[in-house]
């Protein structure tokens, strides 16, 4: 049986034949290593998935931790700092006869907020704010509780002048100029007890 030449080229049937099987063994083959990688990279997806899976009970434990050192310290500012508070700001010639932490919640105006020490006489009331290691967003952030306070005390007509401070258990020198020139109240460690920094000199306690 005569072969059939491939026109100008000398190629064969069976060489054709072989070619295009040869192609199609090489199709299978490639299809082969596509599912392949698609496997490996399924996989790596499920990995993915459960190391995700793992950060997230990893974070929601160092949250519930940290939630629990949170609450220990407000024990710590309730039952040790607040106290002390009222004899160190004697010191300064406050004479508070209350002092306790505060928690408001007034749906009908929209203002919600706590304060970590609230001192208080029948002139003046002084908002203090605790934190572990003050930061600008703190300090700020008590800026906008003052007016929230002076607010809610105009809705139930009370007229004391109101002050703030902030405590901290580390107060940087940047945090603790900047807590001042806003007309805050600084309040940190000193020996075995803590020190009170009045807004003086070219800065003023602010009033609200």
């Amino acid at each position: 049986m005569e072969t059939t030449q491939a026109t100008g080229e000398g190629l064969t049937f069976e060489k054709v034949w072989a070619a295009i099987q040869e192609s199609n063994r090489r199709m299978e083959e490639t299809d082969r290593l596509i599912k392949e990688t698609s496997q490996q990279m399924k996989e790596t997806d499920r990995r993915m998935e459960a190391a995700d899976e793992k950060l997230r009970e990893q974070m929601k434990e160092t949250d519930r931790r940290v939630g629990a050192i949170t609450n220990r310290f407000g024990e710590m500012v309730e039952y040790m700092i607040i106290p002390n508070l009222v004899a160190k700001f004697e010191e300064l010639g406050f004479t508070f006869t209350r002092a306790n932490r505060t928690e408001i919640k007034d749906r009908k105006h929209n203002l919600f907020l706590e304060v970590d020490a609230l001192l208080e006489n029948g002139d003046k009331v002084m908002a203090v704010e605790i934190k572990t290691k003050p930061n600008s967003d703190d300090i700020n952030g008590h800026i906008e509780r003052m007016g929230k306070l002076r607010t809610y005390a105009d809705l139930h007509d009370d007229r004391r002048v109101y002050l703030g401070a902030v405590a901290g258990v580390v107060f940087s020198e940047s945090e603790k100029i900047a807590a001042l020139k806003k007309g805050l109240y600084v309040i940190e460690p000193s020996g075995d007890t803590f020190a009170i920094t009045e807004p003086k000199g070219s800065y003023h306690p602010r009033e609200w």
